[in-house]
């Protein structure tokens, strides 16, 4: 019998060439790729690499974290050639654009995993930075993208190990570096570690906030001027590994180590709602992304798979089953080009339902 609906197409081609599992990956904003497409990807063997989209080749490879495996990274906006870069050993650098195709690095800072979390480097002027403490999550503002990554090699030692120092979300304000603010939970809360951050500001607002998705599955809603949570929902019963947030429309998804998404709003009185919720077939997403023109997302699935769904509905498009291992990170393009990275050392790239 004739199949009724078409396979989905396979990739528009894949970067090969890490020798390693691949953590994050971010697409180089248009205003700072000079003409040439290019593509960061941060590996587990603590590799950064710059890939030209025109070539489809390495055009430079960071190595100066140490072996430690790289589990974030960013460009920094506003015009700064900078790439900065976070290690799963509780460590950040920031590297400088010192020509084409040569980066220098200018600025390394490591910290004890039972000590404070600290930055350094240089950024944008109203650049936030936050960081959850041993969890290693970040995100900064005003993009606001979120990256989902590994925790701290050392255990916490005991519940008040674990309240104190596993349980904090660090601010800083960039490029002065000074510390903002330190968000914890109330000694009651027992949410577990911040698994997944996402900074941003509204429109009609200067006050930056920030989401939160925690080990306990709760997301929570931090107003940072105030230091309190505004609000918190529980919309999953396993640690919450990657959101994303709609600022236009004011609502946003989360992904666990379960089987359910789930979408959310946020409301005029800064409360959070569960609107839906979306069973997939197999457990396990580690990262969630919704597309710049707020149209589909992607998820990146334990399962080898690569998840389309249309935003507003959230009705499936496409279940892509190219790589060999877990998906760990998903990315978008200005443009709409769809990147994937997994543990199979492969980075496909897609075209599907192409931006307007």
């Amino acid at each position: 019998m004739a199949a009724l609906f078409p396979p989905p197409p396979g990739p528009r081609f894949v970067l090969r060439g890490t020798q390693s599992a691949v953590n994050t990956l971010h697409f180089c904003p248009p205003s700072q790729a000079a003409g040439n497409p290019l593509l960061f990807s941060g590996s587990q063997n603590g590799l950064v690499h710059i890939w030209s989209l025109q070539t489809r080749r390495i055009v430079t490879t960071l190595n100066g974290h140490g072996g430690q495996g790289v589990i974030w990274l960013k460009t920094l906006p506003q015009g700064h050639q900078l790439l900065r870069v976070e290690t799963c050993g509780c460590a950040c650098g920031t590297w400088r654009r010192a020509g084409t195709p040569s980066w220098t690095q200018f600025s390394w800072t490591v910290w004890a995993s039972a000590g404070a979390p600290s930055w350094s480097g240089d950024s944008s002027a109203g650049c936030l930075l936050c960081q959850g403490r041993a969890a290693t999550r970040i995100s900064h503002h005003p993009d606001g993208r979120v990256r989902q990554g590994v925790g701290s090699d050392e255990q916490p030692k005991g519940r008040d190990y674990a309240l104190i120092q596993t349980l904090r979300v660090q601010i800083l304000e960039m490029p002065s570096k000074t510390s903002v603010c330190t968000l914890k939970p109330e000694a009651d809360a027992r949410p577990g570690m911040p698994m997944c951050l996402g900074l941003w500001q509204t429109n009609s607002s200067l006050r930056p906030l920030l989401l939160a998705g925690y080990e306990d599955g709760s997301v929570t809603l931090w107003d940072i001027s105030e230091r309190k949570v505004c609000s918190q929902i529980t919309c999953h019963e396993e640690p919450v590994m990657g959101l994303d947030f709609d600022s236009q429309k004011a609502k946003g998804i989360s992904g666990s180590a379960g089987k359910v998404l789930a979408v959310w709003s946020l409301d005029d009185q800064q409360s959070l709602q569960v609107k839906k919720t979306h069973e997939l077939t197999n457990p396990g997403i580690a990262e969630v992304t919704i597309r710049p023109d707020h149209k589909i997302l992607a998820t990146a699935g334990w399962d080898h798979r690569i998840r389309v769904f249309h935003w507003r509905t959230m009705k499936p498009l496409a279940v892509l089953a190219f790589h060999s291992a877990p998906v760990y990170c998903v990315a978008f393009a200005a443009d709409g080009l769809l990147a994937a990275g997994s543990k199979d050392q492969r980075i496909s790239i897609w075209s599907l339902y192409p931006c307007p």
